[in-house]
């Protein structure tokens, strides 16, 4: 058996022009593999085909052509087995305003044949920290609440895949380190994790590797490291022991750098080009003693925006 967990080759999504709609290709050709125990990160901005490819997944779109493996198992040929290995959350919420968490946990845990005897309805809700709301209304649950219900309603089946769709949008700081913590919990569990997330610091925290894709193509797929590496100019900080500086030491002009407050020096490079400890070297020959050092590091941000620029993007595309 396959060591991946969810295989898609050569996918491609067109909608066909419909009135005044002209045809619309919204996947090229997207190449993903995804491990088997891994937490997996699809990043894009809106309208890039992220959506498109969990609901392929799902069965709630049509593919135009390629395949697309889950747990081994084509969707095309192994429908019903395929459907079964992944749980999916959806971005927007969804409940029953009439039912409670437990009676929608065992309305969904029938619609996918569980045995009642193989039920973990309140296993589930105790690990989404629902436990106590089990039999109260849905319609009574805070908005984080309602996030993690639909969590744990994608559960019920026991999938080896888990799908998140932006499970933090619109969440408070709290509630989504909560999320994050479940995440973490059930990834030691051994369920493979797929994440889009429009917080790049989400994805550089949980996730093992990260796919970007604008435009329906797949701009890159790399390990979150990798990626973090991509990022050429750094920023650092230099407070020195003065009481005021004036302007930048003329003997420092062949650094990129600019004063920043009373007393700090900020100078932009390039760790290949210009070692940090020759700006040290530098700033002790203008006669300056260091108090403090700052810096900034990479970010997810940084990447996303390079690469998904209208030059890079045409590339790939």
């Amino acid at each position: 058996m396959s060591d991946l967990a969810i295989e898609i080759k050569d996918l491609k999504k067109v909608y066909k022009a419909s009135g005044r709609s002209p045809e619309k290709v919204a996947l090229h050709g997207v190449d993903l593999e995804i491990k088997k125990g891994s937490i997996f990160g699809l990043l894009g901005p809106n309208g890039a085909g992220k959506s498109t490819i969990i609901n392929i997944m799902a069965g709630l779109v049509m593919k135009s052509s390629g395949s697309v493996k889950i747990w081994d198992y084509d969707i095309d040929t192994h429908v019903r087995q395929a459907k079964a290995s992944i749980g999916i959350v959806p971005q927007e919420l969804n409940y029953d305003a009439f039912f409670s968490p437990a009676q929608a946990m065992e309305l969904m845990a029938g619609l996918y044949g569980v045995p009642k005897n193989e039920r973990r309805t309140m296993e589930i809700l105790k690990m989404m920290g629902l436990e106590d709301k089990a039999n109260s209304y849905a319609r009574s649950l805070s908005g984080g609440m309602k996030r993690r219900l639909l969590m744990a309603k994608a559960m019920v089946h026991n999938p080896p895949i888990l799908v998140l769709d932006e499970p933090t949008a619109g969440v408070d700081i709290e509630l989504r380190r909560h999320l994050w913590d479940n995440v973490r919990a059930l990834n030691e569990q051994g369920v493979t994790i797929l994440l889009t997330t429009h917080y790049l610091e989400e994805a550089e925290e949980l996730c093992d590797k990260i796919a970007i894709i604008n435009k329906g193509a797949v701009v890159t797929c790399e390990d979150t490291e990798s990626l973090l590496s991509r990022v050429n100019n750094k920023e650092i900080r230099f407070r020195l022991n003065v009481d005021h500086l004036d302007a930048v030491p003329e003997s420092l002009s062949a650094f990129d750098v600019r004063k920043v407050g009373q007393r700090s020096l900020l100078f932009r490079y390039t760790p290949e080009e210009t070692p940090v400890e020759q700006m040290i070297s530098a700033i002790h020959d203008a006669g300056f003693e260091l108090l403090d050092i700052t810096t900034d590091k990479s970010d997810l941000e940084d990447v996303f925006l390079q690469l998904t620029s209208s030059e890079v993007s045409d590339k790939a595309a």
